[in-house]
Order: structure tokens, then sequence, then C-alpha cells
């Protein structure tokens, strides 16, 4: 079949970031607010168009996490999430956007800059929810994105990251609980983590706890990955909603 006079469609290149933390104990996802059309007022991921055709789409998310929340942190692992591009989700044409994607703990309150008129760390609950109005389709990749981050939980030594230098047993599934969205059993819990080879290791000490009894400490064991995985609970004795 001839091709001429066939003209490729006109496709803009964005990129958008998922960026978690746990602040308060509940995992929260930085949003800012838009300051110009389309969908101003409505909160959305940091991100943006390339800058141009050489840009790379890395040094793109950090470009826009730096210019939108003021988030200059150069360490600061970005894994792409995954490239949406369904017509219609950006009324200015046909946008393709790679998601990218970063859990870390202790990060800074955001400063919103260029298009942004704020910018603020805000619930991954209430932005999965629809009560909060985000723009384009970014309610869909938030939710990607907080099912990529309680997956990588089940199967890496991630949830050890948010813990101090040493740690109970108890803090470590508050880390739990608070990405999964779930209240767990402390006693499976337990059983759980003893039972992954290599994922912490005892510290030593113990630590007197609200009740007043010694709780021994733990730190990071050597392994990343974890096997048997932390598998998210399917009993529905044990999946109690965390806001119950």
């Amino acid at each position: 079949m001839s091709d001429d006079g066939w003209v490729p469609p006109t496709v803009l290149l964005a990129v958008d970031l998922v960026i978690l933390t746990l602040r308060g104990s509940r995992l929260q996802v930085l949003l800012v607010e838009r300051g110009v059309e389309p969908c101003r007022g409505a909160l959305a991921l940091p991100g943006g168009f390339l800058n141009h055709a050489e840009e790379d789409l890395l040094t793109a998310a950090h470009r826009e996490l730096s210019e939108e929340a003021g988030l200059a942190i150069g360490d600061l692992h970005l894994e792409q999430l995954g490239v949406y591009g369904t017509p219609g989700r950006d009324p200015r044409g046909r946008v393709i956007s790679v998601a990218y994607l970063a859990i870390a703990p202790r990060l800074p309150e955001p400063i919103a800059g260029t298009d942004a008129s704020d910018a603020s760390w805000i619930t991954a609950d209430l932005a999965m929810s629809g009560q909060a109005r985000l723009a384009f389709d970014h309610q869909r990749i938030v939710a990607d994105g907080v099912e990529r981050a309680r997956a990588k939980l089940e199967h890496s030594a991630l949830a050890t990251a948010f813990c101090g230098p040493t740690f109970t047993i108890s803090e470590l599934q508050d880390v739990y609980e608070a990405v999964w969205g779930v209240r767990l059993d402390p006693r499976n819990f337990y059983r759980k983590v003893q039972s992954v080879d290599g994922f912490i290791v005892p510290a030593g000490s113990t630590r007197k706890t609200e009740s007043g009894r010694p709780a021994r400490l733990f730190q990071p064991g050597p392994s990343k990955a974890l096997n048997p995985p932390m598998t998210r609970p399917t009993d529905s004795t044990e999946k109690e909603a965390a806001e119950a």
C-alpha cells in the first residue's frame, strides 16, 4: 500500500512523576496545583513536556521535579512506571506521557514553581478516591504507582529504609500497614518476617515500648530481594481498612 501523501500525526511527549513517601504513618504522594490551563486549579502530578528533541526522558523527569516542586534530589532513584497515551487524555493534543516512580523516606516539603501555584504531600488514599480532583488521567497513574509500591514491599527489603538504623518488629509492621493500607495481625507478621532469610537481623539490644516492656531491636539484613516474599494478606479477617 502506498504511503504517498501520508502525514504522521503530531505527538507531544511528556513525563509525569509519582513520588511516594511516608509522612505521619500515612502513604503520601506529591501533587501540585496547576496554575495554568488546562485543568487550572486541579491537582496533578509533577511533570511536563520535554524541553527539546534532544532532552533525555530521565533528565526531563528530574528537571520537572525540581522546577515544579523544588525537589532537586540528585540521588533520588526514578524508575519507569509506564507509558500513558489514551487518545483524549490531554485537551492540548495527542500527548504521550512516560511516568516515573520514586519511593523514598524522609523527603522534604515541596516548593511550588513554574506553572504550579502550590505543591504539597497528599495522602495516597485521598488522591485515588476521586474526592480530590486530579487533572488528566493522573488518578489512574497514582493508582498504578501505589500498586507498584505495594508489590515492592512484597518482594524487596524496601520497607526497612523507612525505619531508623535500628527498629522493632512493630515499627516495621507500621510501614507495611501504611503502604498496603491494611491492618496486620502482629503474630502472623512476626512469623512472616522471621521466615525470610536475611531480611532483618538482631541488633543486640532492646527498647522500651509504650507498655513499658522491652522490645528487641533489629537492623536491615543483607538480603535485598525477599524469599519467600512478604505476600499481602487476602483473608478478609486480616484486611481491616487502615482508617477503620
